[in-house]
This record gives C-alpha cells, structure tokens and sequence, in this order.
C-alpha cells in the first residue's frame, strides 16, 4: 500500500498562524464594551457560586447584567447606524 501525501510544501500561512487583519482588530475594537461587561456579569456570578446572595450581591448582579445589555445595545444601534448610512 502507497502512502498518499502533500508533494509540495504550504505556500500561504495557516489560518490560525497569522496576525489578525486591521478589520478584525477594529471589530475586536467596537465589541470590547460587550467584552468587557461580560466580563463583569461573570465575574459576579462566579463570587455568589459558593456563598448565598447578598443583598449587595443582587445589585451587583442586576447592575452587570444592565451593562451587558447596553452595551450590546449600543453595540446594536452602532451596527444599524452603519448599515443605513452605507
């Protein structure tokens, strides 16, 4: 049995070795506010996991998760103003 394989060596970069393109790093751009309030909203949830939920607590939690949903929002109406205007 013959073993069947490249003959040529990869001329263009795999897709996961490359640097990101400056349009990914602008998106990476406009979303880090969602980014960034997802973080939050996790890291809320995450100290009330092993201990009951403080009153404290519940506003931090009501307050992340206000944050992601403008954020995302924002994010949205920012991606509709583009659209339109395009």
């Amino acid at each position: 049995m013959r073993h069947i394989g490249a003959v040529q060596a990869v001329v263009t970069a795999a897709e996961y070795d490359r640097e990101p393109t400056a349009a990914e790093l602008d998106a990476i751009e406009r979303e880090m506010p969602v980014i960034t309030a997802e973080v939050e909203l996790l890291d809320a949830q995450i100290t009330v996991l092993d201990r009951p939920v403080t009153e404290v607590d519940a506003q931090r939690l009501r307050r992340a998760r206000r944050k992601v949903l403008a954020a995302r929002r924002s994010l949205t109406n920012q991606a509709a103003a583009v659209g339109v205007g395009a």
